[in-house]
């Protein structure tokens, strides 16, 4: 077999292998990390060819050597052997950088996220503080506990009942537990104190 035809197999055998596609594990399917993944596939193999390339050009010189000493030109097994496991730990070395820098992104991301969760937190805290505080009326029971019923008409107003029923308008809210003076309803039947 001529010598050159024993080498192109070999440095076809390495590429080949230097070529074999990588398995990842699966990941997000964002257009953003496919063309992240694309470019570092294509760094990683242009790398890959170049270190290849420097290995192909070894051999060359190696045969180059056999030749010159023994006439013949071939690849020994152990050559090849050598050749293979580099490659072999050239794929795993970039396999080990490529999950190595997709770590870092996701742990660059989950710290963006939890930071942005305390600051949201931070700030519901910092409005429920800020909030002013809801006054709840108090009521007494210092009213007259003989009365009448009243039932609200329209356009009826605290004032205006406390005037037709002659009381005062702080007994019907006590009596009535009024919270809101202004939001009287139609029909609404009230407890109307009147001193003896």
């Amino acid at each position: 077999m001529p010598h050159h035809t024993c080498f192109r197999c070999v440095a076809g055998l390495i590429i080949a292998l230097a070529l074999a596609p990588i398995r990842l594990p699966a990941q997000p399917n964002s257009p953003a990390f496919e063309l992240a993944s694309l470019r570092e596939d294509v760094r990683l193999l242009s790398q890959r060819m170049n270190e290849l390339s420097l290995r192909v050009e070894q051999l060359e010189r190696d045969n180059g050597e056999l030749r010159s000493k023994s006439g013949q030109t071939y690849v020994t097994l152990a050559q090849l052997n050598e050749a293979i496991t580099d490659a072999q730990k050239t794929m795993q070395a970039a396999l080990r950088e490529q999950k190595r820098e997709t770590l870092q992104q996701v742990s660059v991301q989950l710290e963006k996220l939890a930071n942005e969760t305390q600051a949201a937190i931070n700030a519901l805290a910092k409005g429920a503080v800020t909030r002013p505080a809801v006054s709840t009326p108090t009521f007494t029971e210092d009213y007259p506990k003989e009365g009448v019923s009243y039932t609200v008409q329209r356009g009826d107003t605290l004032s205006s009942i406390a005037h037709k029923t002659n009381a005062k308008t702080q007994d019907i809210i006590n009596a009535n537990k009024i919270t809101d003076p202004t939001r009287l309803q139609v029909g609404q039947t009230l407890f109307i104190p009147q001193a003896k």
